[in-house]
């Protein structure tokens, strides 16, 4: 992978899948490999990140806007960054269309998590219909506004961005490592042209049916420093060779 200063990261979403087994595969797997170049996590679903050991980072895969109260089945940024969470998944897109999640309050859920002294993995991405009309950057910039206005450009110091192209989640497409640099690029000169410094820093993940065998090309990339998996994560091996993809 590239040189520069950002360090790759490569996080599992394992959406609503796993078990108990694959928790010990995947630890199991994982430990017997140098991964010291780069960093990794797993965001498997709540209930089971309590399963896990101290050698591996977790995220989660959403946070309510609010502290607590009389939000059933919502679960606070404090009680996951209690179980050892250091990452948080915000604006994914099924999130955004399962539970009508605005731009707005996913500016509000990553307020909460750099509260907490989390770091949240901002997700943004367009459908098809967006990408067949030319109209994706004006789609993008959109949904990082809404975190701009309420959050300013300082925050994305602490944020890790992920683009996640919707019509390639679980469909089997894949944006070509043309069309994934071409959207990073554009992503870090939005940034740029408010903060060159954060712009430099921030991470970028792409995110849309990475797999081992796909994983370093689009992980050359100039703009593209590491991946948030989906299907493959589930995968010990096919999750390991995507972390050593970003590990060189």
């Amino acid at each position: 992978m590239q040189t520069n200063i950002r360090r790759s990261l490569v996080v599992g979403n394992w959406k609503m899948n796993g078990d108990k087994s694959l928790i010990g595969k995947m630890q199991s797997c994982l430990s017997q490999v140098d991964l010291g170049n780069m960093d990794w996590a797993i965001c498997p679903p709540a209930p089971y990140l309590g399963l896990f050991d101290s050698s591996v980072r977790l995220g989660v895969q959403n946070v309510s806007q609010f502290d607590s109260g009389a939000h059933t089945g919502e679960t606070s940024v404090s009680m996951v960054k209690e179980l050892g969470c250091q990452y948080v998944i915000v604006g994914h897109s099924e999130r955004r269309e399962d539970n009508f999640e605005s731009n707005e309050i996913v500016a509000l859920k990553v307020q909460k998590i750099l509260d907490a002294g989390l770091t949240p993995i901002l997700c943004i991405g367009e459908p098809e219909s967006i990408r067949d009309a030319g109209n994706v950057f004006d789609y993008l910039t959109t949904q990082l506004n809404a975190v701009v206005t309420l959050l300013g450009i300082s925050a994305f110091a602490n944020i890790v961005l992920a683009y996640e192209p919707i019509w390639a989640i679980g469909t089997g497409k894949t944006a070509s490592p043309e069309q994934a640099q071409e959207v990073h690029a554009f992503i870090r000169e939005y940034l740029a042209k408010q903060d060159s410094n954060i712009a430099a820093g921030t991470v970028i993940l792409y995110g849309g049916s990475v797999k081992g065998s796909n994983a370093q090309e689009l992980f050359s990339q100039a703009d593209v420093d590491g991946g948030l998996i989906g299907g493959a994560s589930l995968n010990p091996e096919d999750f390991l060779s995507i972390c050593l993809a970003a590990n060189q």
